[in-house]
């Protein structure tokens, strides 16, 4: 195998045996040759055109050689078991641990990012674990876990690595969650989102200016990944939007946003309204009111969606799970924290006897709001 180097990672340019590679580049998909040259990645809409030993700029995929490879595969920032509920979802095996993982670098600039010291990063001395994806498998077996989560930073620039992790987790009957901005073109979505069983996914705002001026990227192809998802997967998905405020908190778009998704993805689809903590590049941004949270969540009831959410607070009341039908609180929650459990095994309400939307096995777990470090072996 000839071996080559960029920074400070060692980048192959042939394929490898992805359970025995470690800190090695992996050939990667999605891309293809410019008539002047360069070579143009296809995995997202950025469309990032490469000259030989260029990386874009999600940092982590690289040109070598007249292809595009994948410089972290088998590397991690670490791994630590969640709660479910911190990705956040809340009606995918509600209490259950996750074995949650991630690599460095993204494929959007959030300026306000709440993980920029693993997203951001562009020292590879950050992804300090190394596992195969049989490894990971087994330690979450092992753990206890559910399931494993691709989260932290977006498992869209690993998609090597998170189909080949994803596969070995359902050899051994284990679910994978996916966190991402769903910032990701066509065909790499059909391949990555087969092997996903459940995803949280960032609906950042709800207009294309957000997007632009503080993401560098655009909001109609995360639209499109979530439309594919619900009409043409069985992926069990929930939304994600973090209130900023003055940037993407007004009524109106918030309005717009909501009836947006009971039209175009049906009234079943939960949505969390977490709240803003100055980070990064917006420290000079206030923290997001806990009134706007609820704000947002009666607009959101309001326009029918079924499953409303506040998040990054304490509230009970915008946390729990109510019945759409008779009102009755069916999953209490409390910083990832369960308490009441008004559900069936099968996912129904035990007062009325309706069905709830989500991915119900049997009782709820128990793990809580614990977080706990892992390191594989």
């Amino acid at each position: 195998m000839t071996l080559h180097t960029i920074g400070l990672i060692s980048l192959s340019m042939e394929p490898t045996n992805p359970d025995s590679v470690f800190a090695v580049a992996l050939n990667g998909r999605y891309w293809h040759t410019l008539n002047d040259g360069r070579v143009q990645c296809d995995l997202c809409p950025r469309y990032c055109k490469l000259h030989d030993g260029q990386r874009g700029l999600c940092f982590v995929r690289a040109r070598l050689g007249g292809e595009i490879v994948l410089t972290t595969y088998g590397r991690s920032s670490g791994f630590c078991i969640d709660p479910i509920e911190k990705k956040p979802l809340n009606h995918f095996l509600p209490g259950t641990p996750v074995l949650s993982f991630g690599t460095a670098g993204c494929n959007l600039t959030c300026k306000f990012c709440q993980n920029w010291d693993i997203s951001k990063s562009r020292e590879f001395d950050k992804l300090q674990e190394l596992a195969t994806p049989k490894m990971i498998a087994q330690s979450a077996l092992i753990a206890g876990c559910k399931s494993v989560a691709f989260t932290y930073n977006d498992p869209i620039i690993f998609l090597e690595y998170a189909v080949d992790v994803a596969k070995a987790c359902r050899d051994v009957g284990l679910k994978t969650v996916a966190v991402t901005a769903g910032y990701i073109c066509s065909e790499p979505r059909q391949e990555f989102f087969k092997y996903i069983d459940a995803a949280n996914v960032d609906l950042k705002a709800f207009t294309e200016d957000f997007y632009k001026r503080l993401c560098s990227s655009e909001l109609t192809p995360v639209l499109e990944t979530l439309k594919y998802l619900k009409h043409e997967t069985d992926v069990w998905f929930e939304i994600t939007t973090l209130l900023i405020p003055g940037e993407n908190d007004s009524e109106s778009e918030l309005e717009e946003m909501t009836q947006w998704v009971v039209e175009n993805l049906g009234t079943d689809v939960p949505m969390h309204f977490t709240a803003f903590h100055p980070e990064w590049k917006m420290m000079d941004a206030p923290a997001t009111p806990h009134l706007t949270l609820i704000l947002a969540r009666n607009i959101a009831l309001k326009n029918g969606v079924r499953y409303a959410y506040t998040g990054n607070v304490h509230d009970f009341k915008g946390e729990s799970t109510y019945c759409h039908n008779c009102d009755e609180i069916l999953i209490g929650r409390n910083w990832h924290q369960l308490s009441t459990w008004s559900l069936s095994e099968n996912g129904h309400c035990q007062k009325c006897g309706t069905a709830v939307a989500g991915f119900f096995d049997g009782p709820p777990g128990v793990w809580g709001a614990k977080r706990q470090r892992v390191t594989l072996k």
